[in-house]
């Protein structure tokens, strides 16, 4: 059972077009506009994320298009981005020069803030209607 988890896990990270896929995923980029930044379908777009393996020549095309490197695509894994959101965490919040961060001001009071600029500007929005209104 050991033994098939290590060659399960070994066969997801080495599967290219999985890991273009969820790069693209996470960028925000739908399979479309990656499509037309590349100058083909998105039907092709979606075999080449169902591709094992791709071109070098390819791959540094969509690597350029996603805005990483065809190393990053080659090495990505998800292991390793949750390791390094961990570890971002750990030492900038509880270890880092940031440990003494104290909000300087009461947050409550940017929301009221806020409401009461938002109200203002409803109430502007009625005098001027209003005047339009007069007007006619």
């Amino acid at each position: 059972m050991f033994i098939f988890e290590i060659m399960s896990t070994a066969t997801k990270t080495s599967h290219i077009g999985r890991k273009i896929s969820r790069i693209r995923e996470l960028r925000g980029m739908k399979q479309e506009t990656l499509a037309a930044e590349l100058g083909i379908s998105q039907q092709s777009v979606s075999s080449l994320e169902q591709s094992e393996h791709i071109e070098d020549e390819k791959l540094e095309r969509v690597a350029k298009v996603l805005g990483v490197s065809k190393e990053a695509i080659e090495n990505f894994s998800e292991e390793s981005i949750f390791h390094n959101i961990n570890n971002f965490n750990d030492n900038s919040v509880n270890n880092g020069p940031l440990n003494n961060f104290h909000c300087t001001f009461n947050p409550l009071d940017k929301v009221v803030e806020l409401y009461e600029r938002l109200v203002q500007a409803e109430k502007d929005k009625v005098a001027y209607l209003e005047k339009l209104l007069e007007k006619k």
